[in-house]
């Protein structure tokens, strides 16, 4: 049996990139909190980063 992908909306990945960027979490902890993959959130933030 395969996993399904999880989708996340732009809003979701924007909040969590800015709880990195803006409040001083670290990647470890915002993705366990939020239950999402250290890689994603880590590209997310890398991102936002970019366009600010």
């Amino acid at each position: 049996m395969t996993r399904q992908r999880r989708s996340f909306s732009a809003e979701f990945k924007l909040e969590a990139a800015c709880l990195v960027i803006d409040q001083g979490y670290s990647i470890a902890e915002a993705s366990r909190s939020l239950n999402v993959g250290e890689t994603g959130l880590r590209r997310w933030v890398t991102q936002l980063e970019q366009e600010r």
